[in-house]
């Protein structure tokens, strides 16, 4: 009787979705071996209880800093097991982008006991600064997406942890990553630039064709049943995530190739489902356009990231309704019918979305639908979701 659910937990294709997410940590970092050498040349002396190592680390959107920074830390913890402990601390600037909120993630991290309130800037400064000298972990600080932070603080922040083992007699507390998409060091004052190192500075280049198959390869091996996915499908893929040189292209047109040939019932990832999920690659859109966009438009853009995931097209009917559901979610009450409009009439002119105009599939008359050339609707989710978080 209820047999339709029999193919829940038994993927014709699909063996372990967690491959697929934009957060897994492969064992190797395909196609950054050059990186991954000068950053283990920057840190050469860092098995040296007495030595701390800065880089900053920047690139394009996809380029792998964040994932290259996670490796190496786990990597570098692994290598110095048993001759120096690692205590890798991870800030996202853009979720936090205030100096009291970074010091606020840095303290929970060494101390999840610490009260979250109640502390001013200076207090918690103070409070890592004696954290880490009790330590016998050696703090490895990753700060991504860091020009968030500088944009507000200027610097200061970043000064001040440079400077953590100044007036004590212990050295060798903190090593710090900084990540972002800009050449970060250029904007630093020059104190900050002579206690950072202007040479420490590792630029990410944009990934070529070749790389992006080999992290779709990579990624079909760990997470599709064996022979699902062709090597022709391997490289359609490189070649269609290259018009954006964005290895998160990569992830999210693999795994909507591989869920829309299990949706077909087949045992293989055909050509045809990479063409189907790839025909919205287009030009990148700027984190700073959705940053701008205000709390309603914004969870307009989130319903209909979810629902063109996995359809072409939504028509502003159903995106209304969709858009109520995320009010929902986040405890906000919707707006008009007309402020719904003029906020997708917003995103059209941003070129966040398209819409036509056509006949209904039921009844008569005609209506809008809308879809989204210019990202996948996957990736500007999560980036959406981000800034949401952020009001």
């Amino acid at each position: 009787m209820a047999g339709y659910l029999d193919r829940i937990g038994a993927g014709k294709i699909l063996r372990d979705p967690e491959p697929l997410s934009f957060d897994y940590l492969p064992e190797e970092l395909v196609g950054r071996d050059s990186e991954l050498n000068t950053l283990a040349a920057i840190f050469q002396q860092i098995d040296d209880p007495r030595v701390s190592c800065r880089v900053a680390i920047t690139g394009n959107v996809g380029s792998g800093k964040t994932t290259l920074s996670h490796i190496f830390a786990r990597d570098l913890q692994r290598h110095l097991s048993g001759k120096r402990s690692i205590k890798s601390v991870y800030v996202n600037c853009r979720n936090h982008p205030s100096k009291s909120q970074v010091l606020q993630r840095i303290v929970t991290s060494l101390d999840a006991g610490h009260p979250e309130r109640g502390f001013g800037s200076g207090e918690i400064l103070q409070s890592i600064r004696k954290q880490a000298h009790n330590s016998k972990e050696h703090i490895l600080l990753i700060l991504d997406e860091v020009d968030h932070l500088l944009r507000a603080d200027k610097g200061d922040l970043l000064y001040q942890l440079l400077r953590i083992d100044e007036g004590r007699e212990e050295t060798g507390t903190m090593s710090l990553m900084i990540v972002s998409q800009e050449h970060v060091l250029d904007s630093l004052e020059g104190a900050v630039i002579s206690r950072f190192g202007q040479n420490n500075h590792l630029r990410m280049d944009r990934y070529e064709s070749s790389a992006l198959t080999e992290i779709a390869r990579q990624r079909a091996d760990l997470a599709c049943v064996e022979g699902s996915v062709s090597e022709e499908v391997l490289k359609m893929i490189g070649e269609r995530a290259s018009e954006t040189a964005d290895a998160r292209v990569v992830i999210e047109l693999l795994e909507s190739a591989v869920k829309g040939a299990e949706v077909s019932g087949r045992v293989e990832v055909r050509p045809e489902d990479v063409r189907f999920h790839g025909r919205n690659i287009g030009r990148t859109v700027e984190p700073s356009i959705v940053d701008n966009l205000g709390l309603h438009a914004q969870m307009v853009l989130l319903a209909l990231c979810r629902r063109l995931r996995k359809a072409a097209e939504v028509t502003t009917g159903d995106a209304e309704k969709l858009y109520h559901v995320v009010c929902e979610e986040y405890e906000e009450a919707p707006r008009s019918h007309t402020t719904f409009w003029k906020h997708l009439k917003t995103l059209e002119r941003l070129e966040l979305i398209e819409a036509r105009t056509g006949s209904k599939s039921e009844g008569r008359g005609r209506t809008q639908f809308l879809s989204m050339p210019s990202a996948l609707p996957g990736t500007m989710e999560k980036r959406v979701e981000n800034a949401l978080s952020n009001h």
